[in-house]
């Protein structure tokens, strides 16, 4: 197989968003630090609730993709369509905006850790207009495997091989193929996981040491991963923890106006009447 390398680093900013809940963003920061086709990586992490009690209140989406990801806390969604559902500490939330949502995700704690995870993902022209559509997936549902080493990979979306069990994530009938994982990797464990060579993607580093294919990544970092069919992995002694995100390219331009990315200028237009007529979704 071909190891796949590092081909940049994009170190996550101190940033906001929502109604000022504080975060940092890695991929997204810029035009410049997208990687097609994810366009932003969120992480937040406080245990203050200065930090994220006021939440994100009612705002719209068009043209992408969201994935929510909890790591510790409780998050409530509600969407215009009449969806609800409750993030859980280990569950997901994926959301196809398509041709438009209007949703809010709400903490519904008042104290204790908050931490997880957004992701956007593009769509490709011919589906950003598709309708609206809503999964939330129960911690319990997203399978889980240990290796040998002790170390232990959770599997949201995508199919992958691991511990001697080939995983299937339970996310489902979303565009570009996409893989997302959680990986714990135990004190100097050594890991090599298949990596279709058709998706790009990268990893983000958030829990102890990690080198890929011998060249460390920064924590609080998107590592951008080059050409090849696999992926490999070695721990520090304090083991690690990173997401590992890939999907198919698209290839298209991308023309973004806060919430609404389409392809062309017109149709952000198009975006913002439609939501001031009352009609976007």
């Amino acid at each position: 197989m071909s190891s796949r390398a590092i081909r940049r680093i994009i170190r996550a900013i101190n940033s906001s968003d929502g109604a000022g809940v504080r975060l940092k963003r890695s991929v997204g920061q810029s035009m410049g630090a997208r990687i097609d086709p994810f366009l932003m990586l969120d992480a937040f992490s406080s245990d203050s609730p200065d930090d994220y009690i006021a939440g994100f209140p009612a705002h719209p989406h068009r043209g992408f993709e969201t994935v929510t990801y909890m790591l510790d806390g409780l998050m409530l969604h509600r969407d215009h369509m009449g969806h609800e559902g409750l993030l859980r500490s280990g569950g997901v939330q994926w959301m196809t905006a398509g041709r438009g949502v209007i949703h809010e995700e709400m903490p519904q704690q008042e104290q204790g850790l908050m931490r997880g995870f957004q992701l956007w993902v593009n769509l490709p022209a011919a589906e950003k207009m598709k309708p609206a559509a809503y999964q939330n997936i129960e911690p319990e549902e997203v399978p889980e495997a240990i290796d040998e080493q002790g170390s232990r990979l959770r599997l949201v979306a995508g199919e992958v091989c691991f511990g001697g069990q080939t995983l299937t994530g339970p996310v489902a009938g979303v565009s570009r193929q996409p893989l997302f994982a959680d990986l714990q990797l135990a004190a100097g464990a050594r890991v090599e996981l298949p990596l279709d060579e058709e998706l790009a993607g990268f990893l983000y580093l958030f829990e102890g040491d990690v080198n890929v294919a011998d060249k460390p990544v920064p924590r609080e970092s998107a590592a951008e991963l080059g050409a090849g069919n696999s992926l490999q992995l070695t721990a520090g002694k304090d083991g690690a923890r990173l997401l590992i995100v890939a999907a198919k390219p698209i290839g298209e331009p991308v023309v973004q106006y806060g919430p609404f990315v389409m392809n062309t200028s017109e149709e952000i237009e198009q975006a913002l009447q439609d939501y001031r007529d009352g009609t976007f979704v």
